[in-house]
């Protein structure tokens, strides 16, 4: 296992907690928007593009799993604490057992902690000994059931699927579905008897429903970005996965107040999320 350096680094003026690099798919709106609401006070971030020239969606998160030591060199010799790989997709199509050699493989190499975003919703699952698990997917059928799979491979049932998807857009499917969008697929599962429920994807945004729904008595809503922040801090601060601490991520510790700021919860999503 490796072992990293938990000081935080030094002379960063806006880092002074740790400097956190991020890699985001190239045209991804969503990653730096939510990690900025996200990250505590006192932490600073880089990002990185993953980037391909593949057209079809599969084949670019291929590329993007397979240059990433390329992508890793973006960041030079800077002071970084831990990475975030936020893109769930890829570890999808690599699976369970590429995914670990990938992030041992680097870990090792590099020294810090890389955590992806599908290990970090796997370690929240964990701590929260949920096993029958809802999911939200903005994802095409083909990588939705690679999703199932992954998540079965994991150890967890997923019982409740939800589809989220603008497939009118211009732009992109995933990012350019409004919260609501999310919001109204995780409400159709939302009495259902599951341990937890995922809204799946770095794209799709979903920090407004989490917080609309952060007090409620159901199953506990969390999504890819919300998991991989929360672990990404937890590993910089050599803080181990538990109910607890992802139960306050989830519940809005910290950055609710971030998000009302950048942007307040519309009446749709306060009026059919929160339940007290």
């Amino acid at each position: 296992m490796a072992t990293f350096n938990s000081d935080p680094p030094q002379g960063l003026e806006y880092a002074q907690k740790g400097l956190i690099g991020a890699l985001s798919p190239q045209a991804n709106t969503t990653v730096e928007p939510e990690f900025n609401i996200l990250w505590p006070v006192g932490y600073g971030m880089l990002t990185a593009r993953l980037t391909s020239r593949k057209p079809a969606m599969n084949d670019r998160l291929f590329d993007y799993w397979d240059n990433m030591e390329q992508t890793l060199d973006q960041f030079a010799n800077a002071p970084l604490s831990a990475v975030a790989f936020a893109c769930t997709g890829a570890s999808y199509l690599a699976g369970r057992e590429e995914e670990d050699a990938l992030v041992s493989l680097i870990e090792n190499k590099r020294g810090y902690p890389f955590i992806t975003s599908a290990i970090a919703v796997t370690d929240a699952l964990r701590a929260l000994d949920a096993e029958k698990i809802g999911v939200v997917s903005p994802y095409s059928p083909e990588l939705t059931e690679a999703s199932v799979e992954y998540w079965e491979s994991r150890g967890f049932h997923v019982a409740e699927i939800e589809t989220a998807s603008n497939t009118q857009s211009d732009f992109h499917p995933i990012y350019s579905l409004p919260a609501a969008w999310a919001q109204d697929a995780w409400a159709r599962m939302r009495d259902k008897p599951l341990d937890a429920i995922v809204m799946l994807g770095t794209g799709m945004p979903t920090l407004a429903p989490i917080a609309g729904a952060a007090h409620w008595d159901g199953p506990p809503l969390m999504s890819c970005m919300l998991c991989l922040a929360w672990r990404t801090i937890e590993a910089i601060e050599g803080i181990p996965p538990a109910r607890d601490n992802v139960m306050k991520w989830i519940q809005c510790g910290g950055w609710s107040e971030r998000l009302a700021v950048s942007r307040p919860l519309t009446p749709a999503v306060r009026a059919n999320t929160t339940v007290m």
